[in-house]
């Protein structure tokens, strides 16, 4: 059966896709599409649906209603073997007494490639990923990262149309996983190749993906790049849960946002909070009110405040080369902008200040 995609780019679409196990509901009428060529992020907390949708896209699990489609063809009840899908697990899934290059060589023997073939394709692969020379290496004698890189190899080895990814970075230090950020930022740019990747890291969602599917307890919550998802929460969780987020309910007492007249709370993010020390002038005098530092902390790259305001405890970010301050300290507070809740979306609210300027950027 063939189906028209949303648009001619679109390579996977899931339309009112449900799967319940027993009473537990955890996908709820999933819609999402995603082009080809590109790399997406289901991204939410543990429990969000995230894993469900990808176990679905993959066929280790069956969806009780809806659509799964794939480069135009509903795939709900063809074998996962038949449709071209490439799977990287976050434990690796090496078969322990293979080499690398047989590891690798796994998938392209049980499709019958000739010896040939298959030396011209792993060769190319290790290449590729940056294991020249441990092509008679042991999963035991790999680094986390080395490990890894084999696993992409393998799922990428027959060519599949469609790669998924189930948090492919959670067992991997912090330094090795950011590099290997990069490095499948640019295989994927490289092979082309539609991919999809469920993580709970929302720092690692960003810097990779050219869309994010945000998910929560078995919802869709919102979809979109990771610009339009970061400055643009449409709902109370994605505000909540995207970036460093201080909820406040009084948030009518900050100067600026005075006259809001609808809504039942906001969100504060730190970039979205000026700080100066109180000897010093602002740019928005008008609306700069004072606060007291609670907390002061060095994170290297730059120092975070904790700020007592309105009985609210905000935060607020400092270049290092800036003035210091210390706890107890008095300081003046200017706040830009902040993510409004009104029932079940959001809006964001700019400082009242900027109405009476023609142009400005927030």
């Amino acid at each position: 059966m063939t189906l028209k995609a949303v648009e001619n780019d679109t390579y996977v679409e899931l339309k009112n896709v449900n799967k319940r196990f027993g009473s537990y509901e955890a996908s709820k009428n999933i819609s999402f599409a995603v082009k080809k060529g590109s790399l997406a992020a289901l991204l939410g907390p543990s429990g969000s649906g995230k894993t469900t949708i990808l176990k679905m896209l993959a066929g280790l699990e069956n969806a009780d209603s809806g659509d799964i489609i794939i480069d135009g063809r509903r795939v709900n009840d063809i074998k996962p073997s038949e449709i071209g899908i490439g799977l990287v697990f976050q434990n690796y899934a090496l078969f322990r007494y293979k080499t690398v290059f047989e590891n690798i060589a796994f998938g392209l023997r049980i499709e019958k490639w000739s010896k040939a073939d298959i030396k011209n394709r792993v060769d190319e692969l290790i290449e590729l990923v940056g294991l020249k020379g441990l092509e008679k290496r042991y999963p035991r004698q790999l680094s986390g990262g080395q490990r890894q890189r084999v696993a992409f190899a393998r799922a990428i080895a027959a060519q599949p149309q469609l790669l998924l990814l189930d948090e492919p970075f959670a067992a991997i230090d912090a330094k090795v996983r950011k590099e290997l950020r990069s490095w499948l930022r640019e295989l994927i740019n490289e092979v082309g190749i539609t991919s999809i990747f469920v993580t709970h890291d929302q720092e690692e969602a960003i810097e990779l993906s050219d869309q994010i599917i945000l998910t929560n307890a078995g919802r869709v919550e919102q979809t979109g790049t990771p610009i339009d998802i970061y400055n643009n929460p449409q709902t109370p969780f994605a505000a909540g849960f995207i970036g460093e987020n201080v909820k406040v309910e009084n948030y009518r007492e900050f100067k600026g946002f005075e006259d809001i007249k609808e809504g039942d709370g906001a969100f504060i993010r730190p970039e979205a909070v000026n700080v100066t020390r109180a000897d010093k002038r602002l740019q928005y005098q008008a609306t700069a009110e004072t606060a007291v530092v609670t907390d002061v902390t060095f994170k290297g790259n730059i120092i975070e405040l904790k700020l007592w305001l309105h009985g609210n405890t905000i935060t607020a970010y400092r270049q290092t080369n800036q003035t210091l301050v210390a706890p107890g300290d008095k300081v003046k507070v200017f706040i830009d902008r902040m993510f409004v809740k009104e029932g079940d979306r959001t809006y964001t609210q700019v400082n009242g200040i900027y109405r009476n300027v023609e142009s400005v950027v927030i």
